[in-house]
């Protein structure tokens, strides 16, 4: 089945997470539950662009966001990007296809008196679980990793005596990540404990859990998510917000754009430049010291 093989080849060749592959999937099942339900006769690598434009309204009748329709039919066009690729067909019938308008959705990063309230804290135990879930939610912040490459992290990705910390990235793009002191202290204080709990016998990656396997997506968003409770009031409390909050705090103290956009593993820096329209607190400082009425 063609759907069966786009999703290996996510999985295999771009090393996309269990979730994306999950999102993938139930995108294009659904459209393929469309066609047949409307259109004998038709496969879906055969579909014209009237068959996924009937879809689209579909969707909108719904009452979907704009935003969930631009993702499903993303999903498509991936789909058939594939297609073409593996000469199934000659050209996707999304070739011409324009997303649906929709608002830029601006997340609230965690601040730094949050961050630093939370990191220095008595909050974590001192056993294992205590020890791993601190490293993780420092070592977000001092990176800004994604959660699955965080999770895909190997033991062997650290570099102690260059300070470097070696990322696989989406598509198997690969960077390099300066490790800072504090986060190398918290590294060891890790790496010492886990040593201990697992009598050496340890596994690739860097981070397990307490039975000693790879941690899960799960896992990681409960952490960081539980954690955070305890010193924010922000609905929403991700992994991804740690991220956030890594390249707006970088930015407001005067790095480089370029050079946060190869730390996150960005393609492109359209995808970096929003986290420098984040900060109001930043706005503020700049419009009060620059303004002439302001003085």
């Amino acid at each position: 089945m063609l759907i069966e093989k786009f999703i290996e080849y996510l999985k295999i060749e771009r090393n996309y997470s269990v979730n994306t592959l999950s999102a993938y999937k139930k995108d294009l099942m659904e459209f393929q539950v469309f066609i047949n339900e409307n259109y004998d006769k038709c496969v879906i690598e055969n579909v014209d662009y009237k068959i996924i434009r009937s879809w689209i309204v579909l969707l909108v009748n719904k009452n979907l966001s704009n935003r969930s329709i631009n993702r499903k039919v993303s999903s498509l066009k991936s789909f058939y990007k594939f297609l073409v690729k593996t000469d199934t067909i000659n050209s996707s019938p999304l070739i011409a296809h324009s997303p649906l308008k929709q608002s830029k959705k601006i997340q609230v990063p965690f601040s730094k008196d949050e961050i630093g309230a939370l990191l220095d804290s008595d909050f974590f135990k001192s056993d294992y679980k205590g020890v791993l879930q601190k490293t993780i939610i420092s070592f977000f912040y001092f990176t800004g990793v994604r959660r699955i490459e965080l999770i895909n992290l190997k033991t062997s990705d650290i570099n102690m005596d260059s300070y470097t910390i070696r990322i696989m990235g989406k598509r198997n793009k690969e960077r390099i990540i300066p490790m800072l002191p504090k986060l190398k202290e918290s590294i060891n204080e890790y790496l010492k404990i886990k040593s201990q709990e697992f009598n050496n016998e340890i596994s690739d990656y860097l981070f397990i859990s307490k039975s000693g396997i790879q941690l899960s997506e799960k896992y990681v968003y409960r952490t960081v998510n539980e954690y955070f409770k305890l010193v924010s009031p922000k609905v929403k409390k991700a992994p991804h917000v740690l991220r956030h909050s890594f390249a707006t705090h970088l930015i407001n103290e005067g790095a480089d754009i370029n050079s946060v956009k190869e730390l996150l593993g960005h393609s492109s820096l359209s995808a970096t430049q929003v986290y420098s329209h984040t900060s109001m607190e930043r706005i503020k400082e700049v419009f009060k010291s620059s303004h002439p009425r302001a003085k």
